[in-house]
């Protein structure tokens, strides 16, 4: 979940911000965003999708990466942001030491009311952006549903996902069922009306 602060503050104050606080920030044209707590549901959703690409990926180049690391889509610090799980398969991004992946494969935002907005509008435009993504997953927490952003060269192809279907992350190759990442929560299925 994001607090937007509502003041312009530059890149200097952002670090002196990052350095001093126990509180992440994201950084963005100025404006920072308070990563706060999210829900259970929204924890059990990214550790249930970290351990199925995590086993998928072991003896592989690709490593997978919880909303503990940074990420620079654009390759500078703005913007700067915590996806809740991202795949890198640069070597470079998970050296000992790191802490930034400046070339994400796979990003993956779980929706809050809070980040939707930002999520599906500028997020959406800035991970497109980067060159090294080649796909970007929104998954609700409200019910069972995953929206797949996938680039096969200079297009992107738009994908939604429910219950009952399967879900083929085409960056990685991994097909698992969208229920998988639902795992131990009480989203429902549907849409409730």
């Amino acid at each position: 979940m994001a607090l937007q602060h509502e003041h312009w503050i530059s890149l200097e104050e952002y670090h002196e911000i990052e350095r001093t606080s126990e509180i992440k920030y994201e950084y963005v044209d100025g404006r920072i965003y308070a990563m706060s707590g999210g829900t259970f549901e929204n924890d059990q959703i990214a550790i249930n999708l970290i351990v199925a690409l995590r086993a998928h990926l072991r003896g592989k180049v690709c490593r997978v990466a919880s909303s503990d690391m940074k990420v620079l889509p654009l390759g500078d610090e703005n913007p700067s942001c915590y996806p809740d799980v991202t795949v890198t398969c640069n070597p470079e991004d998970y050296k000992r030491g790191s802490t930034v992946v400046r070339s994400p494969r796979l990003i993956v935002e779980i929706l809050s009311r809070s980040t939707r907005y930002r999520d599906r509008g500028r997020k959406l435009r800035d991970y497109q952006a980067c060159p090294s993504v080649e796909e970007y997953v929104i998954i609700s927490t409200q019910y069972q549903r995953a929206e797949i952003f996938y680039r096969t060269g200079e297009v992107w192809t738009y994908r939604q996902l429910t219950a009952g279907q399967e879900m083929t992350l085409i960056s990685v190759d991994l097909t698992l069922p969208v229920s998988a990442l639902y795992e131990d929560t009480t989203i429902p299925e549907e849409e409730e009306i």
